[in-house]
Order: C-alpha cells, then sequence, then structure tokens
C-alpha cells in the first residue's frame, strides 16, 4: 500500500493558516508532557487519587455524552460497589464496563496494541454488562448505523452522518490500524495529529452497532498515554468534550462533511480535538504548578517521603525520621503534619510510642 498517497494521508495536506493553529496548540500541549514526564513533585499517592477521580469523571461524562443519565456522585458509588456486579438499570450496566475498561487502559496502556482484535475488545469489555447489547459487542454491526446526537434524555436531536456499510467496515478498519503504524514508524505528523486523524476516521466508520462513541474516548486515552501525554490519566478528556458537547458534534458534523470526497478537510475537527488536549493539559499544568498547592512536595518533603516509600515495612517513627535525614526535629515534625493531612501517612498509636506508616491506596 503507498500510505503516502493513501486518503488519509492527503487529507493532512493542511492550509497554512490550519498548520500555524494545530502547532500553536501542540507546542502548548507538549510543554505540559514534557513537563509532567521530568518533575517528581507530585506524591504517587496523590496520582493515584486523581487517576480515581478521572477514572470516574471521565466514565460518567463519556455515558452522559450519549444519553447516559448517572451523576458522577453516582458513578462514584457504582465504582465503590462494582465488585457486587448488581445493577440496577441500564444506565448502571454501560457505566460499569467503562469503568472496568479504563481502569484496565490506565494500568496496562503499555501492554495494549492498536490493532483490529484491541478495538474488539475494548467494544466488547466495554459493554460486558449492557444487557441489550449482549448480542453484537465485540462485533462489527451487520446493519447501516448512524451517527446521532442525543440530549441529555437520551432522545434524538439530529444525525450527524451516515457511515461505512457494514460490508467495508473490517477492510477500513484494519486500514485505519496499518496506516496509524506506517505514520508513527515513519513519523509521518506529528502523534496528535496522527491520533486526531485516527479518531475521526474510526467515528466516521462507525464499526459497531453501539457504543462508538465511548470506544472512540477509551483508545484516545489508550493512544494518548501510549504516546507519552501521562497527564491524560489525571484530567478528563471525557469531561471536556462533554462541557463542549455540541462544538463536538458541530466538528464531526463540518469534517464529515467532505468525508470520502476528492477535498476532504480535517482541520475542524483536528482544531476541535486540540482544543480539548490544550484544556486538558493546562488544567495538568495548574495542578503541576502550585494553584492546587496541597497536591505538592518541597524537595525536604519528597526526600521524607520516599525515604518512608522505601521501607521495608513502610512504618517509622519521628526519632527514625530525624535520625536517617538529619533534618531538624522540627522540620520532621512538620513534614509528618502534612502527609497525615494529606492522608498519606497515618497515625500508629499514642506520646512517643508514635509510630507513621504509609497508606496504601487503589484506584
Amino acid at each position: 500500500m503507498d500510505w503516502k498517497n493513501f486518503r488519509l494521508s492527503t487529507r493532512l495536506n493542511l492550509k497554512a493558516p490550519v498548520v500555524e493553529q494545530a502547532y500553536e496548540l501542540i507546542t502548548v500541549i507538549d510543554s505540559v508532557k514534557n513537563s509532567w514526564q521530568i518533575t517528581k513533585k507530585l506524591l504517587p499517592q496523590t496520582i493515584e487519587r486523581l487517576t480515581h477521580s478521572v477514572i470516574v469523571t471521565s466514565s460518567g461524562a463519556s455515558n452522559r455524552i450519549e444519553g447516559n443519565r448517572l451523576t458522577d456522585k453516582e458513578v462514584e458509588a457504582l465504582y465503590k460497589n462494582l465488585r457486587i456486579k448488581k445493577f440496577k438499570n441500564r444506565d448502571e450496566q454501560e457505566i460499569a464496563g467503562y469503568l472496568e475498561m479504563l481502569k484496565l487502559i490506565f494500568h496496562d496502556y503499555a501492554d495494549i496494541p492498536i490493532s483490529e482484535s484491541s478495538i474488539l475488545h475494548i467494544n466488547n469489555q466495554m459493554l460486558l454488562y449492557s444487557e441489550k447489547d449482549l448480542y453484537h459487542r465485540g462485533r462489527y454491526k451487520t446493519s447501516p448505523n448512524r451517527v446521532e446526537a442525543k440530549d441529555q434524555k437520551g432522545d434524538i436531536v439530529g444525525i450527524i452522518f451516515d457511515p461505512t456499510p457494514p460490508y467495508l467496515v473490517k477492510k477500513e478498519v484494519q486500514e485505519l490500524v496499518d496506516w496509524y503504524h506506517w505514520s508513527l514508524s515513519n513519523k509521518f505528523k506529528h502523534p496528535l495529529i496522527v491520533v486526531a486523524n485516527f479518531i475521526f476516521e474510526y467515528l466516521a466508520i462507525h464499526p459497531f452497532q453501539d457504543g462508538n462513541g465511548r470506544t472512540s474516548r477509551l483508545i484516545t486515552n489508550l493512544m494518548l498515554l501510549q504516546q507519552g501525554y501521562d497527564f491524560a490519566s489525571i484530567v478528563s478528556h471525557e469531561k471536556i468534550i462533554e462541557t463542549n458537547k455540541l462544538d463536538y458534534y458541530l466538528a464531526l458534523n463540518k469534517t464529515q462533511s467532505s468525508w470520502k470526497s476528492n477535498k476532504e478537510d480535517i482541520s475542524p475537527w483536528l482544531i476541535f480535538f486540540l482544543n480539548v488536549l490544550k484544556t486538558q493539559a493546562n488544567e495538568a499544568h495548574h495542578i503541576l504548578e502550585g494553584e492546587n498547592t496541597e497536591y505538592l512536595l518541597s524537595r525536604k518533603q519528597l526526600l521524607l517521603w520516599e525515604w518512608a516509600l522505601g521501607l521495608t515495612d513502610k512504618e517509622f517513627s519521628r526519632k527514625d525520621a530525624i535520625e536517617t535525614l538529619g533534618f531538624p526535629p522540627r522540620t520532621v515534625e512538620a513534614i509528618i503534619k502534612k502527609l497525615l493531612d494529606m492522608r498519606y501517612l497515618q497515625r500508629l498509636g499514642e506520646g512517643k510510642a508514635t509510630r507513621y506508616k504509609v497508606k496504601v491506596l487503589s484506584i
């Protein structure tokens, strides 16, 4: 296949103003990416807490875009009791699968290839508990479907576009995956442009009978993390799309209007997508740079914390810390108090026998 002259490649021959706008956005996003990779200010415990929050927020937002009615508070309650596997209604069934799949992506993204089988698996697992999707989850559509805009009640308020017919889906998905890997390995375009192009084409193909939008947002998280955008698990891009739902549909609609024509124009979707990531990156930057100072540690605080994490039983006394680190007693007391306030340590015992233990959290 001549991928350089393939349709997905030629539509990325963007006009100069679009290229300039796109790279202005990418510069902001990549600056946060690079800051995130080199810093060690954020506690591992804090990252776990933020990721837990994103799993809940993203699952609620991504499903509400498609008409689900659960609030974040209800999603949080469901997540805490997910082991029970008892669901009251269809809304909970849909959320449960997304929660589990997103958690898996955040944990194992390095081991999940971008492949046709992975796409099928993501859709299958995301709809695992959805009774109405039992017979078609994880399988390509067998009848035509449409991309529909829905309101908060789940009612259809408009048709975005008619996608690929069923008999062409497998071929087009395979081509899309092959093009993605060719683009990255040959550094054809910036990775974010490649990801944006992939996600639009996936949505345009609309390969499944249901769950296409939600599957696309899970794939987005997977691709961002694989390309080193670690803040994807700290700030929810799904929530940003939910907040800008009308613009999301408008960008898809405008881009689809030229889809598969001789003059395809990916720019409406590309700029929308990059603006979502810019907002996501800026929110991560605010956390990183101290607008949320309770998430951050000073150098001495970080030294004590890393020392505590390295202890075999992760338990120590005030005296242990003073003798090992050589900090003044008041400094150690202040650091311990901060870590207690942040709920990263728990106090054991009273008086001179007091000890402190690292609290082990999980998302």
